[in-house]
């Protein structure tokens, strides 16, 4: 009984204790439902405040522009559009300065309005010579960047320094013989001493230039990726047989003479070339070039116009050696460097012979030299020099069909540019020397 009594209190107590909870909580209401939002809220930005129009809009003009872009990029002139690149401040051996210039533009397709040809960037080996010189100058009118290297063996810093202050020119003293490290588009190798007097001074660096030379540039063309021209000469025939000569002549040169260095220099060079291309599959191009001549000769470089010209300002007699009847070939030196500017800018690797097929004997050259200087120099003939090639004429029609080159300028209008540059060089020569 006091059990029964004890568990009914118990009870109790429970009853009132849920009651007292219940009035003090509040009574429950149903869960308010959300409706899910009708459009998600981009779609709810876009329409907007006329936002979509405006898309619509931007969407026409740009598929105007593209349907009327191949219309729009004949019209529009071309410009280079850079692509920084940082330059040699570290560099030893930098005499001018760094430049910002641009990888080339190697795509194919049609180009976007108003982007042209883009800045190459070039190296020239030699080019404070007498060719290298005016190759950089017509390089940087069309607005490529340009790299010298020379070691000034031949090359003078006269030639260039008209482009000192270009942010598109660098001057780097430096022997090709040497490795060198550098970014570039395409390389032009012209390092060599050119003329008998030069590379006959020092018969084994001439060859460790043709070969070592030709060694390094074409292992740089191959890590860097760049197009590689070489400048070789027409003395890789030789003694020739054939007249004219054509590229697929292979020459009649003496192996052990003292022009051998150069000859065979040039020889091995082109065979370095084509190896390279061959094995290594770099893009060479190979240039044969025949007599050249221009202002910015060396004034005594043993080369027969450079002689008959600056002789005939000295009021000296004119040398011709051996009997005069030898002939040669002479272009100008603004007809070279179009050619291996088409040569390097082509599809095709040649070799190609770049001279002027017109051909005069020593003794028509010394006439020629005459009238335009003075015509009573006279002429003094000596011995003729060990392996002179007694004819070179080169035949072009090669260059011409492919490269669509041929020269423009005749002999009797080029030397007349060379004599003003000689006069002014050797009438300064002669008032440093107080005559």
């Amino acid at each position: 009984m006091k059990l029964h009594t004890q568990s009914s209190m118990n009870h109790r107590r429970d009853e009132e204790t849920t009651m007292s909870i219940s009035q003090n909580t509040p009574p429950s209401s149903p869960k308010t439902f959300k409706h899910p939002r009708s459009l998600p809220r981009s779609i709810n930005y876009l329409l907007k405040e006329q936002r979509l129009l405006f898309i619509l809009v931007g969407i026409l003009i740009g598929s105007t522009f593209f349907i009327l872009q191949p219309s729009l990029s004949l019209l529009t002139p071309s410009s280079p559009i850079p692509q920084s690149y940082h330059g040699f401040d570290s560099v030893p051996g930098v005499i001018t300065h760094t430049s910002t210039v641009t990888t080339p533009y190697r795509g194919a397709g049609r180009v976007p309005v108003g982007i042209g040809r883009k800045r190459m960037r070039v190296v020239v080996t030699g080019g404070a010579g007498f060719v290298g010189s005016h190759l950089v100058d017509k390089l940087i009118k069309r607005g490529d960047d340009v790299i010298v290297i020379d070691n000034f063996f031949t090359g003078r810093k006269e030639n260039v320094m008209h482009h000192f202050g270009d942010h598109r020119f660098e001057l780097i003293r430096h022997d090709v013989v040497e490795p060198i490290l550098l970014e570039v588009d395409q390389i032009y190798h012209l390092a060599c001493p050119a003329s008998p007097v030069h590379y006959k001074y020092n018969p084994v660096k001439t060859i460790k230039t043709n070969v070592m030379g030709t060694l390094n540039m074409l292992g740089l063309a191959k890590r860097i990726g760049a197009r590689f021209l070489l400048t070789s000469t027409s003395e890789v025939y030789g003694d020739p047989l054939e007249h004219p000569q054509k590229e697929t002549y292979w020459g009649n040169v003496n192996p052990i003479g003292v022009r051998s260095c150069y000859d065979e220099g040039k020889r091995t060079a082109e065979t370095l070339t084509m190896d390279y291309h061959r094995g290594a599959d770099v893009e060479v191009r190979i240039a044969r070039i025949f007599n050249t001549y221009g202002p910015r000769m060396c004034l005594d470089d043993g080369r027969v116009v450079s002689n008959f010209v600056a002789q005939a300002i000295r009021k000296q007699p004119m040398t011709v050696y051996g009997d005069g009847k030898q002939t040669r070939s002479f272009q100008y030196v603004s007809d070279l460097v179009d050619g291996l500017m088409a040569l390097m800018d082509g599809e095709h690797v040649g070799p190609f012979n770049l001279g002027n097929p017109g051909e005069f004997t020593m003794l028509e050259l010394a006439e020629v030299v005459k009238e335009v200087i003075d015509p009573s120099a006279t002429i003094e003939f000596r011995a003729n020099t060990a392996d002179d090639p007694h004819k070179r004429k080169p035949d072009i029609s090669r260059a011409k069909e492919l490269l669509n080159w041929e020269p423009k300028v005749p002999l009797r209008d080029g030397l007349p540019l060379m004599v003003n540059d000689f006069r002014n060089r050797i009438l300064n020569e002669d008032e440093g020397k107080g005559n």
